[in-house]
C-alpha cells in the first residue's frame, strides 16, 4: 500500500510539474544611446515564443515596423525596473507620457515569473482593466527578482546580454515622475538568430 501511494504521489507530481520555459530562435537586439557617448550599447533580449506567443508575435512586429526606435526609458527605480515603449516619450516627458501605445491591447499570457532580467508587458491597474490585458507597446525590466508581479504581467522575454547597461539606467537621475533627466534612448532593435547571440548577462 505504501509503495502504491508513492507511485501516485510522484504521478501527481509529474502531471502538475509546469515544463520550463523555453526561448525562441530569435532574440530582439538592442542598441542603447547614452548622451555623450559616441557609440551605443548593445542589449539582447531573449524571447518565449512558446509561454507568451501573441506577445512576442506583437513584439516583434513593432520591431519591424521600428517603432520603438528613438523612445526613451521614462519609467525607472534604481535596481528594481525600467520601462519603456511609449511613443510620446521621444517628445520627453509630457502628462500623457506612459499611456501611450500602438492603439490596441494585448491578451494576458500570464505564466512566467519576474526574475532578474525578466521583460514583461505594462499594463492598466485591475479596476479598468480585470482581464490583466497587456499594453500593446510598453514593457519594462526586472533588475532583481520581483514576485509580488507574479501571477499579474504578461513576462515574455530575458535579458540575456547588456543587463549592467539597464541597472545604469536605472539610477540615473529623474525627475519627481520617475523620468530621467538624461536622454536614454533606443536608437535601434533587430531582429537576430538566438544562436548568434552572447549567453552572458
Amino acid at each position: 500500500m505504501k509503495s502504491f501511494i508513492a507511485l501516485t504521489l510522484a504521478a501527481l507530481l509529474c502531471a502538475t510539474t509546469v515544463r520550463a520555459a523555453t526561448l525562441g530562435p530569435d532574440v530582439a537586439v538592442l542598441q542603447i544611446q547614452f548622451p555623450k557617448e559616441k557609440q551605443p550599447r548593445q542589449v539582447t533580449i531573449g524571447l518565449y515564443d512558446d509561454s507568451a506567443p501573441y506577445t512576442v508575435e506583437n513584439f516583434k512586429k513593432l520591431i519591424t515596423k521600428k517603432f520603438y526606435n528613438g523612445q526613451r526609458f521614462f519609467r525607472v527605480f534604481p535596481g528594481s525596473f525600467i520601462q519603456t515603449g511609449d511613443p510620446a516619450s521621444r517628445r520627453g516627458q509630457t502628462d500623457t507620457t506612459g499611456t501611450g501605445g500602438p492603439g490596441y491591447t494585448l491578451p494576458a499570457e500570464i505564466r512566467l515569473k519576474h526574475d532578474k532580467g525578466a521583460v514583461a508587458m505594462a499594463r492598466l491597474p485591475d479596476k479598468i482593466n480585470p482581464a490583466k490585458n497587456s499594453n500593446g507597446s510598453q514593457f519594462y525590466v526586472c533588475l532583481q527578482p520581483l514576485p509580488k508581479l507574479n501571477g499579474q504581467y504578461t513576462v515574455f522575454g530575458t535579458v540575456l546580454e547588456g543587463l549592467d547597461t539597464l541597472e545604469e539606467i536605472s539610477k540615473a537621475p529623474t525627475n519627481s515622475n520617475d523620468f530621467p533627466l538624461p536622454k536614454i534612448t533606443i536608437k535601434s532593435i533587430v531582429l537576430a538568430p538566438r544562436d548568434q547571440a552572447s549567453p552572458t548577462r
